[in-house]
């Protein structure tokens, strides 16, 4: 067994049955929120997915990152595939009752990580020119996606010690998400993810160019985001499914 897996309270719902398949190691995580209304992100999510709010808003997230030892379950990492930057753009919907995260995009620094979340999880990924590097606690952080004007270009740093949220908190209910959904071919899909609870730190940031929402349609509103800061993260990832499979 995996390490990991010994700690499950924290979970809304038991572990996905069957092994996990892969494992991820994310670093330096940003969490830049926004609340948006339902009215505008309702057009831009499957109408298969009910979308979740937080006191009547949605809520989207700009999540800029970088992963290491990315390896499928018994295999070592692969030179080139294991350790790249990543950049999400997400909201948050649910589906039978299971609360997750829906991608309106996603970047990464890998051509070949890129073509295989397209081919084998359905998933909006974008090939981008990506770095993220770290000085004296400082994350210097860009992207800009090869073939669309959707750039990042970014400063973040934590500015208090890391505190575990509390369950009804807008930070616990943006981050205590266990599942990703996607639709393929009008079929809803979830792939089930496992981690600890998140060490969250309240962040500051720089946000010096930011036009990854709007590559997808979406207006930001024009106020302070709500931000968040992770320092490391080790992740367990279960295969895609469809979410109506009496298994899960």
């Amino acid at each position: 067994m995996h390490p990991l897996l010994q700690s499950v309270s924290h979970r809304p719902w038991r572990l996905s049955p069957g092994p996990w398949i892969m494992k991820q190691t994310w670093h330096d995580l940003l969490f830049a929120h926004w609340p948006v209304s339902s009215a505008q992100i309702r057009p831009l999510v499957p109408a298969q997915l009910t979308l979740d709010t937080f006191d009547g808003q949605c809520w989207v997230g700009v999540i800029p990152f970088r992963m290491s030892g990315i390896r499928a379950r018994h295999l070592p990492p692969i030179p080139s595939f294991s350790a790249f930057p990543e950049l999400n753009l997400r909201t948050y919907v649910t589906c039978q009752g299971k609360p997750g995260v829906f991608f309106f995009s996603l970047d990464a620094g890998s051509r070949a990580a890129v073509w295989a979340a397209r081919k084998f999880y359905h998933l909006p990924y974008f090939h981008a020119d990506m770095s993220s590097h770290e000085q004296n606690g400082l994350i210097r952080y860009s992207s800009r996606r090869i073939t669309t004007p959707a750039k990042l270009r970014a400063t973040y740093k934590p500015v208090a010690e890391i505190r575990q949220r509390k369950k009804g908190t807008i930070e616990h209910w943006l981050t205590e998400r266990y599942c990703l959904y996607t639709v393929h071919q009008s079929t809803v899909y979830r792939c089930d993810i496992h981690h600890l609870p998140w060490p969250l730190q309240d962040a500051e940031a720089d946000l010096q160019l930011n036009t990854i929402a709007a590559a997808s349609q979406i207006a930001l509103p024009d106020t302070p985001p709500l931000l968040h800061f992770a320092k490391r993260l080790e992740v367990l990832i279960w295969p895609l499914r469809p979410a109506g499979d009496a298994r899960v």
